[in-house]
C-alpha cells in the first residue's frame, strides 16, 4: 500500500524533525552535560519531609531540578528551576555535592524519549533547600503528574539516582547543623523549645537530653523569649521563642562548636 507507506514515512520524518528542533533549541539555550537536582526539605507535623515530583512517563518520583542557561549563575539556575517545577521560591539553598557516575540514567532512557538531548550524560550539581512549608504553594509543572511533600522515612520509588542524591543531601544536612541556619528556615516564626529540639532530633535521628539542649541553645543568645506563651491546651502553656536574626548570623560565622554531637 504505497499511500499508507508514504503517509507514515512523512509522519516519522515530522516527529524526527520536531525532536531535532527541540534538541537544537535546548542545546543553544542551556549548558550541555550539566544539570541540577534539589532536595527541598520542610518540617511538618514533627516529620522531616522532602519535595518530590511524580513523572508523567513513569510511576516514579524525582527531585525537582533542571538545567543551567548559557548566561546564568548556577545558584540562580537552581532557584529558577525550583520555582518553575514546584512553585518554591525565596528558599535557603546550599550546594552539597556533584554527581557524575556514567550510569546515572541507565535503565531510565524512556524518561527522555521526547528529547535525544536529554538522553546524553549529565553531571548533576546537588543542592539542598530549606523552607517553611506554609510559605510554599506547590505547583506541579507540565512534566509532572504530582508535586507533594513526602516523609524522608517513607519514601516512594524514585527514578534515576535521586534516592542516592537525597541520602547524601540528608547526610550533608546533619553535618551542617553546627554552622547553617537550619532551624531558622524550617520552623515557624514563633516556636517552642520542644519543637526546636524535635527538629534537631528528627534530622540527627537520635534523642537529645532536654535540659542540655535548652541550656546549650540558649547560651548562644540566638533566641528571643516572647512575653506571651502559646495559648490553648490542657497543660501549662509553653513558652514561645523566635530567632534573633542578627545574633543567629553572628553565631553561624563562628559555628556552634559541635553542639549537636
Amino acid at each position: 500500500m504505497p499511500g499508507w507507506s508514504k503517509t507514515w514515512t512523512f509522519f516519522f520524518m515530522f516527529v524526527l524533525m520536531e525532536k531535532l528542533i527541540k534538541d537544537s533549541k535546548a542545546a543553544s539555550e542551556y549548558l550541555s552535560h550539566i544539570s541540577l537536582d534539589c532536595a527541598v526539605f520542610c518540617f511538618q507535623g514533627g516529620q522531616l519531609k522532602v519535595l518530590l515530583l511524580k513523572s508523567r512517563k513513569r510511576q516514579q518520583w524525582m527531585l525537582p531540578g533542571g538545567f543551567v542557561r548559557q548566561d546564568e549563575d548556577v545558584k540562580d539556575a537552581a532557584h529558577r528551576a525550583l520555582k518553575e517545577r514546584s512553585g518554591a521560591q525565596k528558599v535557603f539553598l546550599q550546594e552539597f555535592a556533584v554527581f557524575g557516575s556514567p550510569a546515572r540514567t541507565k535503565g531510565n532512557k524512556d524518561l527522555f524519549d521526547a528529547h535525544a538531548w536529554l538522553g546524553q550524560r549529565f553531571i548533576s550539581i546537588g543542592f539542598y533547600a530549606l523552607v517553611n512549608y506554609l510559605s510554599v504553594t506547590l505547583v506541579a509543572d507540565h512534566l509532572s503528574e504530582a508535586c507533594e511533600w513526602c516523609s524522608v522515612d517513607h519514601l516512594p520509588e524514585m527514578a534515576l539516582d535521586h534516592k542516592d542524591i537525597l541520602n547524601q543531601a540528608l547526610e550533608s544536612l546533619r553535618q551542617h547543623l553546627n554552622f547553617k541556619p537550619i532551624g531558622y528556615n524550617l520552623l515557624q516564626e514563633e516556636f517552642t523549645m520542644p519543637e526546636l529540639q524535635r527538629l534537631y532530633e528528627t534530622i540527627l535521628g537520635k534523642k537529645l537530653h532536654r535540659g542540655n539542649f535548652a541550656r546549650k541553645i540558649l547560651s548562644f543568645n540566638i533566641l528571643e523569649k516572647l512575653e506571651e506563651p502559646r495559648k490553648g491546651g490542657a497543660h501549662k502553656s509553653p513558652n514561645l521563642y523566635r530567632f534573633n536574626h542578627e545574633n543567629y548570623k553572628a553565631a553561624l560565622e563562628n559555628g556552634f562548636q559541635q553542639m549537636f554531637n
